[in-house]
C-alpha cells in the first residue's frame, strides 16, 4: 500500500525558493536529512503538510499523503516567477522511514489515530489553522527562527498567544466502535465531528472549550478526550 506521494524540487534556485515558501528552515537541513514542513496559503491556513529530504544542495524530495501531490505542486508553482526550480512528481521515495511520536507502523490506522497524527484532506484541509494540527505538528514542522515565508504571520501570532486555536484536533477513546462523520457532543452541545475512526478510537477537530480528560458523547457512544500516544 502506497502511503506517500513524492515530489522533486530541483534547480539552482530550489533552496532559496523553498526557504521563502515553507515553514521548515532549509538552511539548517543538511544533505541527507529529512524534516516535516508545512506550506501555507497567504492567509496562513494549511495548503500542504509534508516531509522534505535534502538530496543535494539544490535537489529536494518532498512526500505527502497519497493523492495530495498535485495540490502540493500547484501551491509551490503559484509564486514561482523567474525562478530556476523544476517541481515534478517522481517515483523515487524519500529514503528515511516515516516517523511520528507514538507511531510504530504508519500503515496502521488505529496507531495513527492514537498518536494524534493528522492526515491531509481529512484532519488537515484548506480551512485548517496549523496550530489546530497539534503541538507535535508545530514542533516538528515549524521553524520560528528562520526568515519570512508565505503565511508566517498567522503561525507566529497563534504561537505568541500560547497556541490557542478555535478547533484543535483531539483523540477520542470510546467504549464501543466509532464512525467517521458522527457528531461529538459535550453537555448536549455539538462540539465537532469525527474525521477519522478505527475501532474504538477516533480523531475529531473539537471546539477549544473541550479539554483533554473530558467526557463526551460520539453519536451516543461515551468517549474520553485523550492525550496522544507517546506523550
Amino acid at each position: 500500500m502506497t502511503l506517500r506521494d513524492t515530489v522533486r524540487v530541483h534547480g539552482s534556485d530550489a533552496a532559496t525558493y523553498l526557504q521563502g515558501q515553507i515553514s521548515q528552515d532549509i538552511d539548517g537541513l543538511v544533505e541527507g536529512a529529512t524534516a516535516w514542513s508545512l506550506v501555507l496559503q497567504p492567509n496562513g491556513k494549511v495548503s500542504s503538510w509534508f516531509r522534505i529530504h535534502r538530496v543535494a544542495d539544490a535537489d529536494f524530495l518532498l512526500d505527502t499523503d497519497t493523492g495530495h501531490a498535485a495540490s502540493l505542486i500547484a501551491r509551490l508553482e503559484r509564486f514561482k516567477l523567474r525562478t530556476d526550480a523544476v517541481i515534478e512528481v517522481v517515483d523515487t521515495a524519500i529514503p528515511t522511514p516515516l516517523e511520528w511520536p507514538g507511531l510504530d507502523d504508519p500503515a496502521d490506522e488505529e496507531q495513527r489515530i492514537r498518536a494524534g497524527m493528522p492526515r491531509m484532506g481529512v484532519e488537515l484541509t484548506e480551512d485548517t489553522i496549523p496550530g489546530e494540527g497539534g503541538q507535535r505538528l508545530i514542533d516538528l514542522s515549524v521553524s520560528f527562527s528562520k526568515g519570512c515565508y508565505t503565511g508566517q504571520e498567522l503561525v507566529a501570532r497563534i504561537d505568541s498567544r500560547g497556541g490557542n486555536v478555535p478547533r484543535p484536533i483531539r483523540i477520542l477513546v470510546a467504549r464501543d466502535s466509532l464512525e467517521v462523520g458522527v457528531a461529538v457532543t459535550a453537555d448536549g452541545d455539538e462540539v465537532g465531528r469525527v474525521t477519522s475512526a478505527a475501532g474504538t478510537v477516533a480523531l475529531a477537530p473539537l471546539m477549544r472549550k473541550v479539554e483533554i480528560g473530558e467526557s463526551v458523547s460520539v453519536g451516543g457512544v461515551p468517549a474520553v478526550v485523550s492525550e496522544p500516544a507517546g506523550s
